[in-house]
């Protein structure tokens, strides 16, 4: 379980053939100093397992299923990625409750920047739309945010300053895509009513009737 609060910042430093996909390996001098094998460490949203460590360097194995519905299939040598390491009781949690599990991917179709605000558009794969509502939380490369708008096919979000200094997402350029994990809680309404609903498709028209959006 994470929060996407980020907490480190990585960068990748090999991309290898691995058991059933791929092998990455990722420097972090911080991370690696404590993080330990078989740790649950959250990268670009994707919960993967360490599957060695060589300080400053950790190592995870990531499959095929997780390769389909996420970017990092796309990492290079040299790319910047998102790191949180799992919570542990006690710890506060400052974002939502985010379990690495990656519904699909959103691509960045326009940037606003002005000195009071800086904002993303993104078209969101299909399969991630019935899960965004106006205000709900949303998970994008692992940071925690709060959806500003919803379109037909898509949403935008509103970051800080301090978000792009510590995040990754201050370097998106159009036509990028990101992770997305919808909020658990709007997922399991969804999902339940949708269950219940005679077409099988729950429309945001549908989730409002229901007084959740």
């Amino acid at each position: 379980m994470f929060t996407g609060i980020i907490r480190h910042r990585g960068t990748v430093t090999a991309v290898r053939l691995g058991a059933g996909g791929l092998r990455l390996s990722i420097g972090c001098s911080e991370l690696s100093a404590s993080a330990a094998h078989g740790a649950s460490v959250c990268v670009d949203g994707v919960c993967l397992t360490v599957a060695d460590v060589h300080s400053p360097t950790l190592e995870f194995d990531v499959i095929t299923e997780t390769l389909e519905r996420s970017t990092l299939k796309a990492l290079r040598i040299g790319a910047h990625v998102n790191l949180e390491p799992s919570l542990r009781a006690g710890d506060p949690i400052d974002g939502h409750f985010v379990q690495g599990h990656v519904d699909g991917t959103a691509k960045l179709v326009r940037r606003d920047t002005s000195a009071a605000q800086h904002v993303l558009h993104f078209s969101a794969d299909p399969q991630v739309r019935p899960y965004i509502i106006p205000k709900g939380s949303i998970t994008l490369d692992g940071v925690s945010l709060t959806i500003a708008g919803v379109s037909h096919d898509g949403f935008s979000v509103a970051l800080i300053p301090t978000t792009l200094q510590l995040t990754t997402l201050e370097r998106l350029r159009v036509g990028d895509r990101v992770n997305v994990e919808s909020d658990m809680i709007v997922r399991t309404i969804v999902h339940r009513l949708d269950t219940q609903t005679p077409t099988g498709s729950l429309t945001h028209d549908r989730l409002r009737a229901h007084g959740f959006a």
